[in-house]
């Protein structure tokens, strides 16, 4: 097989018409590129140049490899920006997938982060639950994801490289005039015989739910499903049953139902960020690993005033 390094000293030597030129271009001795050129008429099996007193010149097979050699170095150059490209975060592309309620709040402050700071990096993002997303991460469809897991469930994202974001606190959600909207302190025994509403049975935040109501010593009285969180809200306005509803799915709140913390300990799902690990973490994959840290950051200093009220007194 020829050699790549030798066909750009054949070229430098065409270009410049001697050794001695050739050999000052390339930084090379001048011994050094008689014997790459020597070399490689050897594994071509012939004579690619003519040697002149003043210097040298082509033969009919050195034209011939030359004119190739020039396409060869070009797509090598290319390839090579490309890849500077990517690994200065100037091209590329960053496939994302997210659970609906934070592509709904932390997502998209981190895209927008991101992209004033890496501009040319092509950016796309799916919507799934974190079931449905992580086969494809594992599949290589996608280079990073937002996920949610509970605690006493196997970590979804055992292999991949993980990284913490925030904990999104499980929140009552009563319709105004409930018997129990003026009370201060609300604890999940207190819900017994109460009509909930709920997200798909199959879906972790509703196995959570009613883990969380079976710990406290009773089943839930499940009358609805919804994997719509506002028409999870609907509902409950409606007086039809309560719900537990994540902090992420409550960035808006209907007036007519209050909000409140469970006490002494609500139920929290943890979110975080995962992607490959090793030589399949893509170079934009950390940069945005560290947007995502500091969105969340963000998000949790902005939520801690929201959300104090709802730890002490009613909130709509």
């Amino acid at each position: 097989m020829l050699s790549v390094g030798r066909l750009r000293v054949l070229k430098e030597v065409a270009d410049h018409g001697s050794f001695s030129a050739a050999a000052e271009a390339l930084s090379y001795t001048q011994s050094a590129i008689s014997q790459q050129i020597a070399t490689l008429e050897s594994e071509s099996g012939l004579t690619l140049l003519e040697r002149h007193p003043r210097g040298v010149s082509l033969t009919a097979a050195g034209q011939t490899l030359v004119g190739h050699a020039e396409g060869i170095l070009t797509r090598l150059e290319a390839a090579e920006e490309s890849l500077a490209a990517i690994a200065g975060l100037r091209g590329g592309r960053l496939r994302m997938a997210s659970f609906p309620t934070a592509g709904a709040t932390l997502m998209p402050l981190a895209i927008a982060t991101f992209r004033a700071a890496f501009p040319d990096v092509e950016l796309t993002l799916a919507e799934g639950e974190p079931e449905q997303i992580v086969p494809r991460l594992r599949a290589g469809e996608l280079d990073l994801a937002l996920l949610f897991e509970f605690s006493g469930e196997t970590p979804l994202e055992q292999g991949l490289t993980r990284v913490e974001l925030l904990q999104d606190t499980m929140y009552l959600a009563l319709p105004r005039a409930h018997r129990l909207a003026e009370k201060h302190r609300i604890q999940l025994r207190d819900l017994r015989g109460e009509a909930w509403v709920q997200t798909s049975s199959s879906s972790p935040c509703a196995r959570h739910v009613v883990r969380s109501c079976h710990a406290a010593g009773f089943e839930p009285n499940v009358t609805f499903e919804s994997d719509d969180y506002q028409t999870v809200q609907g509902l409950v306005a409606a007086g039809v049953g309560v719900a537990l509803i994540p902090e992420l799915a409550l960035s808006v709140v209907r007036e007519d139902v209050i909000i409140r913390a469970l006490s002494p300990a609500p139920p929290v799902r943890q979110v975080i960020a995962a992607a490959p690990a090793g030589a399949r973490l893509v170079p934009a994959a950390p940069a945005m690993l560290q947007v995502l840290e500091e969105s969340a950051a963000q998000y949790r200093e902005l939520a801690e005033g929201r959300w104090a009220g709802a730890r002490s007194t009613p909130m709509a």
